[in-house]
């Protein structure tokens, strides 16, 4: 499925920058050198060369900072030589610091390599858990086009507390879109709870009512079960769409998430419940029942389903982001231009990143060759 990120790609400005960085030791070595034979007797500076293996330590590994040192130290022979035609006791100072600073920053540069690989690990586990937690959907589904634009709010994250799934049923494309209350690992694991069952029931249930129950019953064992202690007053926001296969229409549940909004060539308009709905998990303190609302649904209408990390981006004056109003203008873009549209207009309504996780999929009734386009 088309997936769109807020993760940068490297840059030509990056670029330059890792060359500056890994050049700053042979830099310094270099104008120090250049310093100290054009000034005039007296001045010294072929002690900068000190500083070059610990600048070495921030970007080259153990054996590279070992290297410059040992050439910042060869330049300090080589410069003593031209200077005063032997290795005295000052030259020898500054090849005795150097040598010194030499094996700290090799040193140093050897935890710094270590962690660096740590982390890799730790990111690589990061992005294995999103592949089982928030499993990439395919651009289709039994004729329904999909397109999603998910981004953790922790930096460096690959998974927050928004999910997301799409599957094939005997009823038809069922999708859930939702949030769970809280950040941070807590968050992660109602999240899994919530897909996990969600996986399992929507392939038996016979109507979205009987899904969100079955839902509501997977979560309230999860509490039970679940380590962290406030597990039971944890809730998830959630919008359940199912898109038949043989009806131009689509079924929705909304509990207590913010409202869909249908996409259509002629305008937008928000899907609001008739009866507003209690979050999952709520059901033994709210009591209600779930009733589905239907709307039309044919070939080039699309359904945005996001999280409020979307609908509550505020501007620098505290205003929500307009979102319907912001959608009414990119009708005639296909999906992922939407979508990322939606992404950059977000960034600049707020200023920069979002702080909360966000999350925004759109489904579209595939549309034949030669009909309204969608994706």
């Amino acid at each position: 499925m088309p997936t769109i990120t807020d993760m940068p790609d490297p840059t030509p400005r990056r670029t330059v920058l890792s060359t500056i960085i890994l050049s700053s030791p042979f830099l310094l070595i270099a104008l120090a050198a250049a310093a100290d034979t054009e000034t005039p007797a007296g001045q010294r500076y072929d002690r900068f060369v000190v500083a070059a293996p610990a600048l070495a330590a921030a970007s080259w590994g153990p054996v590279g900072t070992l290297l410059i040192g040992a050439l910042a130290m060869l330049t300090e022979v080589v410069l003593a030589l031209i200077r005063e035609g032997q290795v005295g006791a000052s030259a020898g100072s500054v090849i005795a610091a150097t040598l010194t600073v030499t094996f700290a920053a090799a040193y140093t540069a050897a935890q710094r390599v270590r962690r660096e690989h740590d982390l890799a690990l730790v990111r690589s586990v990061a992005q294995t858990a999103q592949q089982v937690v928030l499993r990439p959907l395919p651009d289709r589904i039994n004729g329904v086009d999909l397109a999603l634009y998910y981004r953790a709010a922790a930096e460096q994250a690959q998974i927050g507390g928004d999910l997301y799934e799409a599957v094939r049923t005997p009823f038809g494309v069922r999708i859930i879109l939702g949030d769970v209350q809280g950040k941070g690992l807590p968050a992660v694991e109602m999240a899994a709870a919530l897909l996990g069952s969600f996986r399992e029931a929507a392939y038996d249930c016979k109507d979205l009512p009987a899904l969100a129950s079955r839902l509501e019953t997977g979560l309230q064992r999860y509490a039970e079960r679940a380590s962290s202690r406030d597990a039971a007053e944890r809730f998830a926001t959630a919008v359940l769409l199912e898109i038949p296969d043989d009806r131009p229409e689509a079924h929705l549940l909304n509990c207590g998430h913010p409202s869909p909004v249908l996409i259509q060539p002629d305008g937008v308009r928000l899907l609001e419940p008739d009866t507003p709905l209690p979050p999952l998990n709520l059901s033994a303190l709210v009591a209600s029942d779930y009733r589905a609302t239907t709307v039309p649904f044919g070939p080039g209408d699309r359904v945005l389903l996001y999280t409020d990390g979307v609908s509550e981006t505020r501007d620098r004056d505290g205003e929500f982001y307009p979102l319907a109003e912001r959608l009414s203008r990119w009708t005639a873009e296909p999906s992922v231009e939407l979508l990322d549209s939606l992404r950059r207009d977000l960034r600049r309504y707020a200023g920069g990143p979002a702080d909360d996780d966000v999350a925004a999929l759109l489904a579209a009734r595939h549309t034949p060759k030669g009909g309204p386009t969608s994706n």
